[in-house]
């Protein structure tokens, strides 16, 4: 497992961090892709495409295979599997907090009548 203070978490999360980045993982996530094809969304050069594809590849979020002239990437989850265990952690301390919130309001309405004629005082 990957670790959250190493250096393949920070490459992820870095990766992660541009939109174009997460927009070709989400054409990824879909099936394999050429570099042009990545890069065709966004209206950006191969070369401008090349630089977040390799940053996508430092993170370990994508495999880039060079059949003849063309570069075809695909998905590898796994690291974003990583992310979403460390994420999880936080998701469970924001559960809590907004179930003791709930509570907190519950309460508070029930101690509070409501004013019969649904007029502000």
């Amino acid at each position: 497992m990957v670790e959250s203070g190493t250096a393949e978490m920070n490459a992820v999360f870095h990766a992660l961090g541009d939109p174009t980045r997460r927009g070709m993982l989400g054409a990824l996530a879909e099936g394999e892709r050429s570099v042009g094809e990545l890069a065709a969304p966004f209206e950006m050069s191969l070369a401008a495409a090349s630089k977040h594809v390799k940053v996508l590849e430092r993170a370990g979020l994508i495999r880039r295979e060079v059949r003849w002239r063309t570069h075809t990437c695909r998905l590898v989850p796994e690291p974003l599997a990583a992310a979403h265990r460390w994420l999880g952690e936080y998701e469970r301390f924001w559960t809590g907090r907004l179930d003791d919130l709930e509570r907190l309001l519950r309460a508070e309405d029930a101690a509070e009548p409501l004013n019969p004629e649904g007029e502000d005082e």
